[in-house]
């Protein structure tokens, strides 16, 4: 496991140990891994921050490793690298990508097929945006790997862990109780993927041989804005009242979806881009998503172990609608 102390690699990596695998960790030393794996420490970004992984090692079919599994999301070089130095020491090669790799907009319903951003490069630097950095991953990972190379395109993530800050926001804020902006109808379709089902997925696709690319995320409408909404106020046992608002008055005042309002995206291009890809291809392999209320209420959990300061990622803005908007929104709808 590249990474596996954060959000989608700790869920991999919780995933891997609960089958009794046997895990190796390389990471840079800044969270502390789950108990019981193998760890390596070296900074992928620097010069010779690789030198942990080149050792000797002998395993099944010769290789010191059966798969590894790659998050990276910043330069394509550091997955050029990694996945160079291990082609010949790994069996399989399992990339977390992302749907932002389609070309811009994206229509409902793309497959796998659909036309992907042009540009990108497995030798690009950390300059890129996050759409050809993920795109220019996929290819070092196909380049190093070829038809052993797995390019799961993960769509909107939540679950335990997570280090964006989506629905902790949510949950924080329903947790303090009171009126509540809920955006647009609570009827809205959302198309995610809890980052333990990503995981499960991803280790048994690479144990069956699965290959290329495989958009990874629930079916539209798993869920729906008004149950995921729901589930939190159950979750905290708050008396959170979600007061519907419509969504051009939403807009109209300034607030941007999807960053101010987590999740949320009104219909139209962007919404159709992120919440009804197709995901047929994944779900004939197995994919199984869990309710949304499981989702749910186990990322409260996680966040009252942690006193209700989940972790943020540096390269990643804070997301959250501003309270004093939220309060002239709620208080123009009283």
């Amino acid at each position: 496991m590249l990474g596996g102390t954060e959000f989608v690699g700790r869920a991999v990596t919780e995933a891997a140990l609960a089958r009794g695998w046997h895990v190796t960790v390389f990471h840079r030393g800044r969270h502390a891994p789950p108990p019981g794996v193998t760890e390596l420490l070296g900074d992928r970004t620097t010069e010779d921050g690789l030198a942990a992984l080149a050792g000797s090692g002998d395993g099944p079919g010769g290789y010191a490793w059966d798969l590894v599994v790659d998050t990276w999301s910043g330069a394509p070089s550091a997955v050029r690298d990694a996945a160079r130095l291990l082609a010949g020491r790994a069996a399989r090669y399992a990339y977390v990508s992302s749907r932002s790799v389609y070309d811009s907009p994206a229509p409902a319903g793309l497959p796998e097929e659909g036309p992907v951003v042009t540009g990108a490069s497995p030798d690009a630097g950390g300059d890129v945006s996050y759409a050809l950095a993920k795109r220019g991953g996929e290819l070092a990972a196909l380049d190093a790997f070829g038809d052993r190379a797995l390019l799961a395109r993960a769509g909107l993530i939540l679950g335990p862990w997570e280090n964006i800050g989506r629905l902790p926001w949510w949950l924080l804020r329903i947790a303090r109780g009171g009126p509540v902006l809920a955006p647009g109808t609570p009827d809205l379709m959302l198309q995610y993927i809890d980052a333990r089902d990503l995981a499960n997925w991803l280790l048994d696709a690479a144990g069956s041989g699965l290959h290329g690319p495989y958009n990874l995320v629930s079916r539209s409408g798993h869920a729906t804005m008004g149950q995921l909404l729901e589930a939190c106020v159950r979750a905290t046992g708050s008396d959170a009242a979600l007061r519907w608002t419509p969504a051009e008055k939403i807009l109209a005042a300034g607030v941007e979806p999807w960053t101010d309002l987590p999740v949320w995206l009104p219909p139209g291009e962007l919404y159709d881009t992120i919440h009804a890809g197709d995901v047929s291809k994944a779900y004939a392999t197995g994919l199984r998503c869990r309710p949304v209320e499981e989702t749910v209420t186990d990322t409260w959990k996680w966040l009252e172990e942690l006193g209700g300061k989940p972790p943020q990622r540096p390269d990643r803005p804070a997301v959250g609608l501003d309270p004093r908007v939220e309060a002239e929104l709620l208080a123009d709808s009283a």
